[in-house]
């Protein structure tokens, strides 16, 4: 199945700028180390392969997901083989004792990507899921930035979301407070960040709940009135390295706008899908007649779909990459966005941030509106709204 044709499109984003950088990209990665964080998510994946192919002098690689680190080297052998550069992966959680015990150990790296996030807008429906975002998004981060900072390392990557824009989720906004303690640490070691849009088919997306539908014979479910842009997981690892490698110090990439990436709707993403799959798409009235149906139409080459308007906490109704004040280098890429940020932070607000979330960590006790008063102390105009409806309760 091709992604592209799915999510309306016949060519790839990045295709010209990779192909006018590839030699000075190879050049660099070759003669370099990495280190890439969550490097078995869907981005991860895709970073770590496009770094391998360019034979780097050392590539190590850190997932907590042991299996999927497991496919990863799977996937790199069976389609790039081998490289005589350092390549290892490793199972660990970088909030351990024992990542901090890897990176004592050798710590030497030219380059650190951090791929790890909490991505899910329905990880905030809980106050404990949404305090290990924060701990993921925002307190790894600095943590494993000022690990590079200590070691030496010349740039540091950090991969953001298109939702850290004028936000309106926690986890948007957990990403937004983190690209604040990046400016902070900015004064200490180059770094740089991406935004971009949702990864086709990435691991726990709608789009990869549509294979595991089929596969267990179940309903396809998808909201009428959200549109998305999409970018390929392999145009993710792309837009990631473009921003590591060029990308100067606090410099945040995204895709332009253009004819190839525009918004399409999940529900006409899963017509398109289905008809790919063989099936036309049989719109049910509810849950119920979906469940039922499925067991039948089938059969008739036919899909029960539930096409529903969203009302979940979290959901945004656009998307978009960059807001109003911020500043913005169109020029230098055919079709990759700058922003170009000075090193703005408040430091009191982001010390009584660390302190706070210390303070009800070490209690081990705390409440969700703590946590969504402390963002809205943090991000003037949040646009946070509770609706008392998550996507958990849905099919």
């Amino acid at each position: 199945m091709k992604i592209l044709n799915l999510i309306d499109r016949d060519k790839e984003l990045f295709f010209t700028d990779i192909a006018y950088y590839e030699e000075e990209l190879k050049k660099i990665i070759s003669n370099s180390s990495f280190l890439v964080i969550g490097a078995a998510g869907s981005i991860g994946q895709a970073v770590t392969k496009e770094i391998f192919k360019r034979k780097p002098k050392k590539l190590h690689a850190v997932d907590i997901s042991e299996n999927n680190m497991v496919e990863l080297v799977r996937d790199i052998r069976s389609s790039f083989g081998y490289i005589e550069g350092d390549f290892q992966t490793f199972a660990l959680d970088i909030g351990s004792i024992e990542y901090d015990a890897f990176i004592k150990s050798d710590g030497q790296y030219d380059y650190v990507l951090n791929l790890s996030a909490l991505k899910h807008v329905r990880s905030e429906k809980d106050p404990f899921t949404l305090m290990r975002m924060i701990d993921v998004n925002i307190f790894n981060t600095d943590k494993t930035l000022q690990q590079s900072i200590d070691n030496g390392t010349k740039k540091y990557f950090c991969v953001s979301t298109d939702k850290a824009a004028n936000p309106v989720n926690m986890m948007g906004a957990s990403k937004r407070i983190m690209e604040m303690f990046l400016m902070r640490k900015s004064l200490e070691i180059n770094i740089s960040t991406a935004r971009f849009a949702n990864v086709a088919f990435s691991d726990g997306s709608l789009l990869h709940g549509f294979n595991q539908r089929i596969e267990k014979k179940q309903p396809i479910v998808a909201p009428n009135d959200i549109k998305r842009y999409f970018v390929t997981p392999q145009e993710s690892g792309e837009l990631c390295l473009m921003s590591c490698i060029f990308g100067e110090n606090r410099d945040v990439f995204f895709p332009k706008l253009s004819e190839e990436l525009h918004l399409i709707s999940f529900a006409d993403i899963a017509i398109k899908y289905l008809k790919e799959k063989g099936f036309e798409p049989y719109l049910c009235k509810d849950e119920e007649e979906a469940r039922e149906l499925v067991k039948k139409l089938p059969e008739q080459g036919k899909w029960p779909c539930l096409f529903v308007s969203s009302d979940t906490t979290g959901e945004k109704s656009f998307e978009e990459f960059f807001t109003a004040k911020e500043t913005l280098d169109m020029d230098r890429f055919k079709n990759l966005g700058i922003i170009k940020n000075e090193a703005a932070f408040n430091e009191t607000l982001l010390i009584e941030f660390e302190q706070t979330i210390t303070a009800l960590k070490t209690k081990k006790e705390w409440q969700k509106k703590q946590i969504i008063d402390l963002f809205f102390k943090m991000i003037p105009g949040f646009g946070h709204k509770e609706t008392g409806k998550y996507l958990d309760g849905k099919m």
